[in-house]
């Protein structure tokens, strides 16, 4: 968790959600973060990169909910049914989180920046915006997102209205980007086998 020399003040804590909760159709239908890269399971690599830099770190996952528990933070499922998608994932940690900002980070981001939460807060503070989201030259990555958890109702009307798209949903909030360009290689993300073995080339055995 957060090993800062200086802790963050009650109401600027962060509670950080590995999003776990997908099919991987594109893996051939296997839990992606639990599937192995370099001698740990991908997500393994995820979450040692995340957990520093939060203060509370939970997992939303619909399934393998065991092995998903193993690697020892709290785990919970969607409360829309139906993979709704990352969205049905952020709502169900805004519900649960127990700090007043949450970030989120997928389970297939395994270079994920290690400075992610720190500018990803810098810029929501600086412009009093409800929701940060990272950015990398012309492409948003709305899965890395820090938002309030006062946003819980807003989002649940939005997905009890049939809305799955985040894009969508943060259109109508107070939204600031923050540049990643000098971090684009961090935002890659494994979908496929092939992906899979080009990004065990880049991590050494065991490195989570």
């Amino acid at each position: 968790m957060n090993d800062s020399s200086s802790p963050r003040p009650a109401d600027r804590r962060i509670t950080g959600v590995l999003l776990a909760g997908g099919q991987g159709s594109r893996m051939g239908g296997v839990d992606k973060g639990l599937v192995e890269l370099a001698g740990q399971p991908m997500a393994a690599h995820a979450l040692a990169r995340l957990a520093p830099q939060v203060d509370e770190l939970i997992v939303n996952a619909n399934q393998n909910l065991a092995a998903w528990e193993a690697f020892g933070h709290p785990v919970f499922g969607d409360d829309i049914g139906g993979f709704a998608g990352p969205l049905a994932g952020l709502h169900a940690a805004l519900v649960r989180a127990r700090h007043p900002l949450v970030v989120t980070a997928p389970c297939d981001s395994p270079f994920l920046p290690a400075d992610l939460v720190e500018r990803l807060a810098a810029a929501l503070h600086a412009n009093d915006a409800q929701l940060a989201v990272a950015k990398t030259f012309d492409q948003p990555h709305p899965v890395f997102c820090l938002c309030r958890r006062d946003l819980a109702a807003h989002l649940g009307a939005f997905l009890a209205g049939g809305g799955r798209k985040i894009d969508r949903w943060y259109g109508s909030l107070k939204v600031v980007e923050v540049g990643f360009d000098d971090e684009e290689a961090a935002f890659r993300n494994i979908n496929t086998r092939d992906e899979l073995a080009e990004a065990a080339k880049d991590l050494p055995a065991g490195a989570a």
